[in-house]
């Protein structure tokens, strides 16, 4: 039951529990995971709370309840899940769903789609979904689930109903997700030489060109190309300018930094030099940018492209 998220996910739970009591929910919910290791479970216990009006009886019990053990076990006919097609949600998986939603309701008067993995939607496919979103209809929920909302269009983003989910890192295991990125978030003392190195050259890139502006295009066999080679040195490096440039925003809106404190000095000087809007468009223009590196773009190219970019032109 959602209840069992009370402590852990105050916020989300405080959310949650307040449209189902008013029996007002968005038309959209954007749930951003953050890592929590039982987000599945707290998604699935709010869709029970919207489709099953047994759920909060005092005798209530979702191991013998008909509707509650059709929505654990994938067969409730009101919910549809899309997941990614190999390395992207495609578009036809978009045209299906909507083909589907165009039946009439066999149980209740609700229909919830999930999409899972959201940021994996590509361009057709989230084209498809803004359809979804710009025009509601009455009855039909939409969840997305991501890890991390920087990776979702905006367009996107500002038609759902932000859940951010607070992260749990006594639960990551950082041994089974050895990875720069994780190591991070977690624990940068199991960093190595060399992930600390990149990870350097990454934010002594942006800081340059924080400062330099378009003339970084002149140093940037130095300042990256020398630096990341392969495909996944480069989506690694995105996820960390997106992160670094996420706590700039929290600086610039009087939110703690989250991971960089190390660079609190670096990030102070970018504050004074940029406003919340230009921080929020280089975070949308990163993440743009990141999506064509997954399509065998020339990534000389794209990091050309990308500072001429973040430069407005």
């Amino acid at each position: 039951m959602l209840d069992n998220y009370k402590q852990t996910q105050p916020i989300a739970y405080k959310i949650l529990k307040n449209a189902v009591s008013k029996e007002k929910y968005s038309h959209a919910y954007l749930f951003e995971t953050n890592g929590f290791y039982d987000s599945n479970n707290l998604i699935l216990a709010f869709i029970k709370e919207i489709l099953c009006e047994y759920i909060n009886q005092e005798n209530h019990n979702s191991d013998t309840c008909n509707k509650c053990k059709m929505i654990d076990t994938g067969n409730y006919p009101e919910i549809e899940i899309i997941t990614p097609d190999g390395m992207w949600i495609k578009k036809d998986q978009l045209l299906k769903l909507q083909k589907e939603f165009n039946k009439k309701a066999i149980i209740g008067d609700k229909k919830i789609y999930i999409i899972k993995e959201a940021e994996k939607l590509n361009k057709q496919a989230a084209n498809s979904i803004l359809k979804f979103l710009e025009e509601p209809e009455d009855g039909i929920i939409a969840i997305l689930i991501t890890d991390n909302i920087y990776e979702i269009l905006e367009t996107i983003r500002s038609r759902c109903q932000l859940i951010k989910l607070k992260e749990d890192k006594k639960t990551l295991n950082v041994k089974n997700t050895k990875n720069i990125l994780s190591l991070i978030l977690y624990s940068k003392e199991e960093l190595t030489e060399e992930e600390k190195e990149k990870l350097e050259k990454v934010i002594k890139f942006i800081n340059y060109y924080e400062k330099n502006h378009l003339n970084t295009i002149i140093y940037m066999q130095k300042l990256w190309h020398d630096n990341i080679k392969t495909k996944e040195e480069l989506l690694i490096a995105f996820d960390i300018m997106i992160l670094y440039y996420k706590d700039i925003l929290n600086l610039i809106s009087n939110r703690n930094i989250e991971l960089f404190n190390d660079y609190k000095q670096e990030i102070l000087e970018i504050v004074s030099n940029n406003t919340i809007t230009e921080i929020c468009n280089k975070l949308n223009i990163l993440t743009e940018i990141k999506e064509k590196i997954k399509y065998n773009a020339n990534t000389n190219l794209l990091m050309d492209k990308l500072i001429i970019k973040l430069e407005g032109r």
